[in-house]
């Protein structure tokens, strides 16, 4: 009976985050850059007599669908996509060094380049980028941000720092609940010396939402399957008691 409820009781749980991945990622559909959160299901494993030596019948991971989205294309010079797997380095705020996918690009009051969220943006040259007063600034294909300062030739644009893409290849990485992905047990991702950017574009979310709302509705009713094992269970722990009961009469 223990093992019965046990079983019922964590997939209870881990459907319970699996909604609320799904409802995440509908939230998200028209962010840009976004990559939909995904739940991971494994087998039931109950093995030996007690609940230590249990495998949980559902782990509780979330991992990213990390096929791209959308690029479409804006024409806004600091509005970038980065074809293929790199990403660009922001600093959190916890001051740690992160990443996104989100490449509207925006320049602070204080001179501060961060994305459309507002997380600052870490160059090669090590830290957030910092903006001088210009009167243009663009992105080239590299990843060199260029400037021309106010009553300079446009001719003649000067490279203040270039963008850190990262490339996440043999790193374990995860994805918090601020949407940015972060090296397991910390670290920071090698710069990706071959990444490129498309200027004047972004990526849309990869979400998918006919299928988010299909995996909404296979999940409630797993999640319904559950609750009337649960109901299950206490009907045949009350049989059971009424048995005794009659018994020892």
């Amino acid at each position: 009976m223990d093992k019965l409820v046990y079983t019922a009781a964590t997939g209870l749980k881990a459907h319970m985050q699996a909604q609320a991945a799904i409802a995440n990622n509908m939230a998200n559909a028209a962010t840009i850059g976004f990559r939909a959160d995904r739940a991971l299901f494994d087998r039931v494993n109950l093995t030996g007599d007690g609940f230590n030596s249990r495998k949980p019948a559902s782990e509780e991971v979330l991992d990213i669908d990390r096929t791209a989205g959308a690029i479409t294309q804006t024409g806004r010079p600091l509005d970038i996509a980065i074809p293929g797997e790199s990403w660009l380095a922001v600093q959190a705020p916890d001051g740690t060094e992160a990443y996104t996918r989100r490449g509207d690009l925006q320049v602070n009051s204080a001179g501060v380049l961060e994305t459309g969220d507002g997380f600052p943006v870490m160059g090669t040259s090590g830290g957030p980028i910092t903006v001088p007063p210009a009167q243009s600034i663009k992105v080239a294909e590299d990843g060199s941000l260029m400037i021309v300062p106010n009553g300079g030739d446009p001719t003649r644009p000067q490279i203040i720092d270039k963008l850190k893409l990262a490339s996440p290849k043999g790193s374990q990485t995860v994805k918090g609940l601020d949407n940015l992905l972060r090296v397991k047990d910390g670290g920071v991702l090698p710069q990706d010396m071959d990444a490129k950017v498309e200027g004047g574009a972004l990526e849309q979310s990869n979400v998918n939402m006919t299928q988010a709302l299909v995996d909404m509705i296979e999940n409630q009713r797993s999640y319904e399957v559950q609750a009337n094992l649960m109901k299950e269970a206490k009907t045949m722990d009350e049989s059971a008691a009424s048995v005794m009961r009659v018994s020892s009469q």
